[in-house]
Parts: C-alpha cells; structure tokens; sequence
C-alpha cells in the first residue's frame, strides 16, 4: 500500500480540500504534517488518516524531516512527501534528498523558486523570456536599467507570485524604492527584469514523469502586477471554453521545452504546475514564472467546473499514483475579486450586488460577497469573489464584466 505524507500547515478552507481528496483515495496511507492538532480534523478525515504529526514550524525543513522520520519508524516506507504551498517546496526537496524519498530534489526545487536560477535555465535551453539580472548592488541595478531602458520590474528572487514586485518607470521610483527599504545588496540581491508589455496567461499541465498528459489555460484581466499596483482595480480570471484553442495550443511547444529545461523529468515530473506567460502584440510568447504546484486564484476550481471533475482529488490521485485521466472541457468558467475602494481597515458600504447578481442569473456557481463591517483583506484576492460558468466563452466573460463593473466595495 503506497504511504503518501501530506504538509498542511493549518487545516484551512482550501488545504482541507487537498487533505479530503488523498483521504477518499483507495489502497493509500496518508499521514498529515500540520501546526494544528489531530482534533481540528473533521471526524470522517481523521478515520481515513494513518498519522497525524503536530510541528512548531511546518514550512522548515528540521521539523518536516523529524515529522517524516517518524513515520517510516511508525508506519513504514513513504513513497511521496508533497504540500500545495510555494513555500514548502525547497524544504520539501531538502527533507527528500536527505531521507532519500522519491521525487524533486533541491537542485530541481530551487530552478522552480529562485527566479534568477529559473531564467538562466529557461535560456540555455533557448526558452523565450523577458531579459532579467540578479542585481546585487545599487550600481548593478542601474547599469541593467541603462542596458535595457525604462520601465523595469524589481522582485525577490525568491518571490510568490506577484507580491514584492514593483515597476520602476523613473528616476523618482527608484528613489522611492530605497526610501521604503528595497534595496540590491549581496546578502539580499534583487531580481530585475525588463517590463514587457503584453496579455497575461497561464498553463496549468500535468506531467507524468516528465512527460505532458493534460493541459488547461487561464487569462487574466487585467495583469498581477497591475492589480498589485492599484489596490483597488476588480480583477477577473477567464478559462475559456474552447479547447485546445489559440494561443494555448500555440504555447504548449515553449511550455514542454520550459518544464525540460526546469528538470520536470523522471519521479520529480510527476506534478501540476502553474506557468504565467505573455503573449505580445506582435504574437511572440514569453515565459513569465513557473510554479511546481497547483495554481492560486481559484484556478483549481475554475479547471473542475470547466471540465467536470474534482481537481483536488485528481492531483491527489496524481501525486500517490501517477495517475490521471484526462477530461474534457465542457464550460468556460471564471472568478471575479471585488476590492475595496477608498481609505480605512473596513468595509463601510458594498454597492450594486443585488443588480449583478440578478443580471448574472443562473451563470453564477458560487461566491463569497464582500460585507459591511468585515476587515479590509491585506492579500491581492480582495474582499470577496464569485465564480461563474457558461456554455460559451463570451456568456462566460461578460457575466465576469457584470461583477466588477457593477459591484462596489467602499472602505472607510
């Protein structure tokens, strides 16, 4: 019987939906990591687990391996050691390589999560990306921008999606960078790339040791970075009906080469990832980041609707066993995030819900709605969402356009 153990920091709302899926498969030991006790598991999830192994830290690598250690003593063998977090997996990697458990390795982790490291792999495997340095000093930083021009985009190397990112159109913003503290250094180096001007897309894939077997492809509107910048703007996230349909099908080539080039191969290319990509004007595509795990912003829910499966339980089915049946897609599906407008740390007024919800209809599925009262969100997904799904791609966009345009989040 395969032995899977599963890093779930805390048993939230979304972690739950992984842990539920390895839970329901047959012929699978699941063991959890977590920061929460055993007793915070629903009664059904805590009679299908073979252990339960309560740490301090669940993102650090010690405690990860004492964890793990524990449960080859206890349970036997593991055969996989996975979590859905960005920042689980380098730990992960390094607990792997030390108890020798199949799977990707630090040196595979790190091409995934340090930006620097990634683009150099991407270009030397002749994968289009948008020019980029690692910047160490403030001098280096400005010689990269002279090379290529303003606007530029500054990152952590080791960054989540889009947060720490920060455009510099100017003089006046590079300064305003070292007044809140960003500065290039040895110990803390930047990663500074060119700003390329372009739609914004993701490919999510599931490969089987190495080797691609389904693909399914986002649109955002408008880009991260611009929803980054302007706390306010309402964003959208669309997966369009058609399938494979241009530009997804004309990416995949770049994506396969890409995911190579990361070392998505042997026991480690067994996964879900998730690449953000530009598309230019002028039809030329650019391989913007890449993550080793399942995609944020709903993605994963948006994927089950369109194609009428759960996806929690088939990347659990993925990770334990290798396997996955590919589905067809049948709807478009998307998520709106309504944030607040104005100044203060609390909702104060929510404006025109009750007309989008009336002029949406039936296309609405599900949706968490913005409330009077209720703290204004640090995080980029706002105050509130809703997802929609529609038997066309154009049904499915314009009841997304009636729930940012109509819906208003007021903070005071």
């Amino acid at each position: 019987m395969r032995h899977v153990v599963f890093i779930a920091p805390r048993f939230l709302e979304n972690t739950m939906r992984f842990v539920r899926g390895f839970a329901a498969l047959p012929g699978l030991r699941l063991s959890l990591i977590s920061e929460d006790p055993e007793e915070a598991l629903p009664l059904a999830v805590r009679e299908r687990i073979a252990g339960h192994y309560r740490v301090d830290h669940a993102l650090g690598a010690h405690d990860i391996a004492r964890a793990t250690r524990a449960f080859q003593k206890a349970i036997g063998p593991v055969d996989r050691l996975t979590g859905g977090l960005e920042q689980l997996q380098v730990p992960m990697a390094e607990v792997r390589d030390a108890l020798g458990i199949e799977g990707m390795g630090v040196d595979v982790a790190l091409r995934f999560r340090d930006k620097d490291r990634m683009k150099q792999a991407l270009r030397e495997a002749g994968v289009p990306v948008a020019k980029s340095r690692l910047c160490r000093d403030e001098a280096d930083l400005r010689s990269f921008v002279r090379e290529v021009g303003l606007p530029v985009v500054v990152k952590p190397p080791a960054g989540l999606g889009s947060k720490g990112t920060h455009r510099i159109e100017s003089e006046a913003d590079l300064l305003a960078l070292r007044r809140i503290g960003i500065v290039a250094t040895p110990d803390a180096p930047l990663q500074v790339e060119e700003f390329v001007r372009a739609r914004e897309h993701t490919c999510e894939t599931v490969t089987i040791r190495g080797t691609p077997v389904w693909r399914s492809g986002t649109r955002y509107y408008p880009s991260p970075l611009e929803v980054l910048e302007q706390g306010w703007i309402q964003y959208c996230v669309l997966l369009p009906r058609e399938s494979p349909a241009a530009p997804f099908r004309d990416f995949h080539a770049i994506n396969t080469r890409a995911l190579e080039a990361l070392g998505c191969t042997g026991a480690a290319g067994t996964a879900l990832t998730h690449m953000e990509w530009f598309l230019r004007e002028d039809g030329s595509m650019l391989v913007s980041e890449v993550g080793a795990r399942p995609p944020g912003v709903h993605i994963m829910p948006l994927m089950g609707l369109a194609h009428e499966f759960d996806p929690y339980a088939a990347w659990a089915e993925l990770i334990a066993f290798d396997r996955w049946t590919p589905r067809e897609r049948r709807w478009a599906t998307g998520a709106a995030f309504f944030r607040a407008q104005g100044t203060g740390d609390r909702v104060k007024e929510v404006r025109g819900i009750d007309r989008a919800l009336i002029e949406v209809g039936p296309a609405l599925v599900e949706a968490r709605l913005p409330r009077v009262g209720m703290p204004r969100s640090e995080g980029y997904e706002g105050e509130g969402w809703a997802i929609v799904r529609h038997p066309t791609t154009e049904g499915a966009k314009a009841a997304l356009q009636t729930l940012i345009s109509r819906v208003q989040v007021i903070a005071g």
